[in-house]
């Protein structure tokens, strides 16, 4: 159909990120360090993105696209938080919501910069977060008893690159090996701007 979509001059993008962050409906995303709509149907184009860019990258132009698929971000943008509380300190050791599903152990700022992080990485998963450089506590000790006295699937990380976030890396591979279980590890690491650096299998 012809309607009004968003257009990102790549030229001028300065791969700030503003524009990804400022998309409520996960439209764009932060691409070799360049903003691109991945999702017509995600674009309403009212252009929410547009007074978040610095560098004037982005206008509205009329062109065939799909349409805009209100049902879809809907579902994409509602929580996938099952339980409460969710910071590492405050959890119970043992929740029947642990039991039988993956665990989630994410760095507190990952949220706030992967802008897909409940569909991507809570989906399906417990969630815990943390950060050991505000929280005054020995994560890895509280981490083993969840880990000894819940039947969890498997584990994934999610850190950032700032060398603080490796505390809590450590403090999951401690647990785990002071279980004395064998559990799967995945470790994804988020630049802060928003991409995904690296995923690691541990």
């Amino acid at each position: 159909m012809l309607r009004k979509i968003v257009n990102i001059n790549e030229e001028k993008c300065n791969g700030c990120g503003a524009c990804a962050a400022a998309c409520h409906e996960g439209a764009i995303a932060m691409i070799n360090g360049k903003a691109k709509l991945i999702k017509d149907d995600y674009c309403d184009g009212l252009g929410d993105c547009l007074p978040a860019c610095p560098a004037d990258a982005i206008t509205i132009e009329e062109r065939e696209a799909a349409a805009y698929d209100h049902e879809a971000v809907a579902a994409r943008m509602s929580t996938r938080l099952t339980h409460w509380p969710v910071q590492i300190r405050l959890a119970p050791v043992r929740a029947p919501y642990f039991n039988g599903r993956g665990l989630l152990i994410a760095a507190d700022c990952c949220a706030y910069t992967y802008g897909n992080f409940h569909r991507d990485f809570m989906d399906g998963r417990s969630t815990l977060i943390g950060c050991p450089k505000l929280d005054p506590v020995n994560y890895a000790e509280k981490l083993t008893e969840m880990i000894r006295q819940n039947a969890i699937t498997d584990i994934t990380v999610t850190r950032m690159t700032v060398p603080c976030c490796g505390g809590i890396q450590m403090a999951v591979k401690q647990a785990i090996a002071a279980s004395g279980k064998i559990i799967p590890l995945r470790i994804v690491t988020i630049d802060t701007d928003g991409t995904i650096a690296n995923t690691e299998e541990a």
